[in-house]
């Protein structure tokens, strides 16, 4: 059910919630996970009254609270990693650009099953725009998730690509980072205490020297780091990653690494506090996000350098303190290479299109939806089409795009559809948490991690 105004919602919480102020109090866990939770969250997406969009996302946030579950920085984990009292493992960070609400599901079922500690759900500034899911939403999904799979800990909501634009950038630089910056204030309010900032789009290789390459770079990040810094709340320290080469660019270098973290710590310093500041690096070593499709639709096998990866986790954390690179456009990388990431030390791997690939794929997905979405792709989006591509490389590139405009016909797959295309799914991340050796680190979490409840205010909707 979609509650459509204050009365529905009342109704529907009865002897299942109640709330006071910024307090939910669970009165039927059961209920509430196995009935409520649905109808919130299916709310928070589709209701035509915002108010109620944002007071059934107030009572998921704090009845998820009251179970302990919250939103969390990955933070001390990551310093214990750079201080390399915990090894051996990659952390995946996972991209859900359709159906959010029932693929979250699937990850936790999988993390509860093989023990796993941290996973990260992160979601995009592109993805923001045509998922059409902003911060708020992606959130509600996630902790909706949670609570109907039985998870209980700590979750790891990440702004994935906080990205600067380049050409938007040079155009007008004030009004490009703004916006990045006003997406930062939009993320942290509604629990995403994990940000990549991803300047990597002003590196400018025209540029006679390293630094003078890196140096906008650098110095957008530690402004960004700055503002994160004032708006996480108090006793949590966001987890910040930064990026020195573009995905898709050239590969990157441990004199780029040295350079950016140098330049980067100096204008950190000039700010006048003793801000604390990256966690992470995310680099370039081959691949591209979403992959390299074929004229027959297919994906191109990619060579990672393993060699440079390994060599840029090692110097970030013994010269920085950070827990190590960071590897984008991996989810589309062949099967076997994945064990190489824990092998060579990776701290994170960034998953998306590929799951997004599976359920396009599934045998199980409706063949008149897809055809009804990549008719739509091709209405819609014929200026993308570029004269060497095929249809399948057009429609390949272009599916992603299909995501928002269909969302409520995708939520609403029959039942049975949906869980077998969320069973495969389920299988894959089961594949991947095992492969990246983050199977039975849930001791790790309820080590290092301690979440902070963060209050909330009562939404006007539920007043009175």
């Amino acid at each position: 059910m979609i509650y459509e105004n204050k009365d529905q919602l009342k109704k529907g919480c009865e002897s299942i919630l109640a709330y006071d102020g910024g307090n939910v109090r669970v009165l039927d866990e059961a209920r509430f996970q196995e009935e409520l939770i649905d109808d919130l969250i299916y709310t928070v997406v589709f209701s035509s009254d915002p108010a109620i969009q944002e007071a059934a996302g107030f009572l998921i946030r704090r009845g998820a609270a009251t179970l302990g579950i919250m939103s969390a920085s990955i933070q001390s984990l990551y310093e214990a990693m750079g201080r390399k009292e915990i090894s051996g493992f990659t952390v995946p960070a996972i991209n859900i650009r359709g159906i959010t609400y029932h693929v979250a599901q699937a990850v936790f079922r999988a993390a509860i099953k093989g023990k796993v500690g941290p996973v990260i759900f992160e979601i995009a500034r592109s993805e923001i725009g045509y998922t059409k899911q902003r911060p708020l939403e992606y959130a509600c999904s996630v902790m909706a998730a949670a609570i109907k799979s039985g998870w209980r800990g700590p979750i790891f909501l990440q702004g994935d690509h906080f990205q600067i634009n380049a050409k938007k950038f040079a155009a007008n630089a004030e009004e490009e980072t703004q916006k990045v910056k006003d997406l930062i204030r939009e993320a942290i309010k509604v629990g995403f205490y994990n940000i990549d900032i991803d300047t990597s789009t002003l590196v400018d290789l025209s540029q006679p020297t390293i630094k003078d390459q890196q140096r906008t770079n650098f110095t957008l990040a530690a402004e960004l780091t700055t503002l994160i810094r004032d708006l996480e709340p108090e006793g949590i320290t966001v987890s910040v990653g930064g990026e020195i080469g573009e995905v898709g660019g050239k590969n990157s270098t441990v004199d780029e690494l040295q350079i950016f973290m140098d330049g980067y710590q100096e204008e950190l310093k000039k700010r006048g506090e003793v801000f604390k500041g990256i966690s992470k690096i995310s680099v370039q070593t081959g691949t591209t996000h979403g992959g390299v499709p074929l004229a027959d639709g297919t994906v191109a096998k990619v060579k990672i350098d393993f060699d440079v990866l390994q060599k840029l986790s090692e110097t970030s954390r013994s010269q920085y303190g950070l827990s190590g690179a960071v590897q984008h456009g991996a989810s589309t990388l062949p099967d076997e290479a994945f064990d190489r990431f824990p092998a060579t030390g990776t701290a994170e791997i960034h998953l998306a299109t590929g799951f997004q690939n599976m359920i396009y794929d599934s045998k199980s997905f409706p063949a008149e939806l897809r055809a009804k979405i990549y008719d739509h792709l091709k209405a819609e989006m014929k200026g993308e089409w570029k004269e060497k591509d095929t249809e399948e490389q057009f429609i390949y590139k272009t599916r992603k795009k299909g995501l928002g405009p269909f969302k409520r016909e995708l939520w609403y797959l029959p039942a049975d559809v949906r869980n077998k295309i969320c069973a495969e799914l389920e299988r894959q991340f089961a594949f991947l948490f095992d492969k990246l050796k983050v199977n039975g680190t849930r001791p790790f979490l309820d080590q290092f991690i301690k979440p902070v409840d963060v209050p909330l205010k009562m939404t006007t909707a539920l007043k009175g």
